[in-house]
């Protein structure tokens, strides 16, 4: 891994409900929108949660995320990236995730939007 600060991630309700937990098997960091009680919420309020916990969220939803990235750009509001993702069968998911967590740091990603389709 890079020098810097670990990636840690916030998982939308939308993506594999044991990604978080495997993740935290391995030592990584990771929570879930249904662990942290975040259900149904819209995806500003997502990515504004994200935003106050420091970590980088990882979503299927390209559709209305790259909007809010864009958003968030042009206001020059921080955020702590964000991950796009297409829908992925959980093991190739993983190994994706776990590609880019041991690749880059939570400095190196910050205010980015990332297509996990480069950490292949």
């Amino acid at each position: 891994m890079n020098r810097g600060s670990k990636v840690k991630l916030y998982i939308d309700e939308d993506v594999w409900g044991r990604l978080a937990a495997t993740l935290r098997d391995r030592g990584y960091d990771a929570l879930d929108a249904h662990e942290a009680n975040r259900e149904g919420l819209s995806d500003e309020e997502q990515l504004a949660y994200a935003v106050s916990q420091g970590r980088t969220i990882l979503t299927y939803n390209k559709q209305d995320f790259v909007p809010l990235a864009k958003e968030y750009f042009y206001a020059g509001q921080p955020h702590s990236g964000i991950i796009i993702s297409c829908q992925l069968e959980p093991g190739e998911l993983l190994r994706r995730v776990l590609n880019l967590l041991n690749s880059v740091s939570a400095e190196e990603i910050e205010d980015l939007l990332i297509p996990l389709e480069a950490y292949k």
